[in-house]
């Protein structure tokens, strides 16, 4: 009998690595998550378990420009900047408007020095950028490359960004409703970064609103 070799498509490979990375992040999360800080997750691991092999993958493999293959640059830069911060503001709304429904104010209830509150913004900032580079301007548009299908590549690739949050979730503190509700959140952050992306062909305006949603997180969760 003879095997017949199967071509694997560019998605394939793509969705590979993607599984190894979740491997990787998965262990990672389970034997060193408690050893190390929060701003060691956001400045060193996911870059380096999230984006570097991507920039490898881009780079090496396929000999492309890494920045113009995520759509870093664009045209209408200032606009997707603006667009991002207003969308990403409707987040920060929501977690003000749940506060002050619970507390009577819109402010933490945590008082965080000035200090403290621009570590939260810069490391929402990181989030966004390791986070969305991997799921949209890796996964979601190599999914869309190869369907042209938007309602598929988004619901597939919103999917995976559920499971890359998996090994998070559940090594965090959080429990019952407040676990189900960032679970819902981050699949309905994923649908709306992912329609925002391929519609402006452009990753800061995800970037933006991730790093928004995730400063609403650390502020009022």
């Amino acid at each position: 009998m003879i095997l017949m070799k199967t071509q694997v498509t560019a998605t394939q490979r793509a969705l590979n690595l993607w599984a190894i990375v979740l491997i990787v992040w998965a262990l990672y999360r389970s034997y060193f998550k408690t050893d190390l800080p929060v701003w060691f997750d956001e400045f060193v691991a996911k870059p380096v378990v999230f984006v570097l092999p991507i920039y490898w993958y881009i780079t090496y493999l396929e000999k492309k420009s890494f920045f113009s293959e995520i759509w870093l640059l664009r045209k209408n830069f200032s606009n997707n900047v603006f667009i991002g911060l207003g969308v990403g503001a409707v987040f920060i709304f929501s977690g003000a408007l749940g506060n002050y429904i619970l507390t009577k104010s819109i402010f933490p209830a945590n008082n965080l020095a000035t200090e403290a509150i621009m570590m939260v913004i810069l490391t929402a900032l990181a989030t966004g950028i390791t986070e969305e580079i991997l799921s949209r301007g890796f996964v979601l548009k190599k999914l869309y490359q190869e369907s042209k299908n938007i309602y598929s590549s988004i619901f597939l690739s919103s999917v995976l960004f559920f499971f890359l949050h998996v090994p998070i979730l559940f090594t965090s503190h959080m429990f019952g409703a407040s676990l189900l509700r960032v679970m819902l959140a981050d699949v309905v952050l994923s649908v709306t970064v992912s329609i925002f992306y391929l519609d402006r062909k452009s990753i800061v305006i995800p970037i933006l609103i991730h790093a928004l949603y995730n400063i609403s997180l650390m502020l009022y969760m």
